[in-house]
């Protein structure tokens, strides 16, 4: 069996940072100070809670003037791509019919753990703009699972049977942006899982003792 452990990281954050939910007295400071530069801007910021401000400081070095550009443009992609505030299930009904991202429990450190295989995406059934919307639904899917404070995600991308058919370069380049991929060897595949999962979380095709959960189920 061939997979890679992705793990996802909105922004540059220190060991130190990821295992802390609070927010330091620089940070803390830096957040007011962005919050009240971006709220002139889009007074829908106020609803925004300091984490995720929090979040898009660290990916920009704690640069409020670079933070807030990043922020507002995002902002603004997702009113244009997501104008009703959420994906819906009728949005990606051939995305969800292939049954290929499950959401498991979480691992050593809390951070919620991701199934993905390979073989089971289709890349003639459907759009990209419907991958698209499904890569969406899935982040928010599992940001609402993540801890407070919490900015990582781990994800085992299982490749067991992928081949030609499975290719979609254009897919990828939508999805695999955001994402840091690391591979791990297949000789060392449970004991290498078990270093970061406990074994009550591990997905039971793995030889842990968590059947998998569909995505669309959580």
């Amino acid at each position: 069996m061939e997979f890679s452990n992705i793990e996802e990281s909105k922004g540059a954050i220190s060991e130190e940072q990821e295992n802390g939910n609070e927010i330091n007295e620089i940070e803390e400071s830096k957040v007011r100070l962005m919050r009240a530069f971006v709220v002139r801007e889009d007074p829908s910021v106020k609803e925004v809670d300091d984490f995720t401000i929090r979040r898009f400081l660290r990916a920009r070095e704690l640069d409020i003037e670079k933070a807030s550009t990043l922020f507002l443009k995002y902002l603004s992609w997702r009113r244009s791509f997501i104008p009703n505030g959420f994906i819906s299930p009728s949005e990606i009904p051939n995305e969800l019919a292939q049954n290929k991202i499950f959401m498991q429990g979480a691992d050593k450190q809390n951070r919620p753990v991701v199934v993905v295989f390979g073989a089971r995406h289709k890349p003639y059934k459907g759009s990209l703009e419907e991958l698209k919307r499904f890569v969406v639904y899935t982040l928010e899917r599992i940001c609402a699972r993540m801890p407070a404070g919490k900015e990582k995600f781990v994800s085992i991308a299982d490749l067991e049977g992928w081949g030609y058919s499975n290719s979609d370069i254009r897919g990828y380049l939508a999805a695999l942006s955001i994402l840091q991929i690391i591979f791990v060897e297949n000789k060392r595949l449970k004991s290498t899982l078990l270093d970061d999962i406990d074994e009550s979380q591990l997905p039971d095709v793995y030889g842990g003792k968590l059947s998998l959960v569909p995505i669309q189920d959580v």
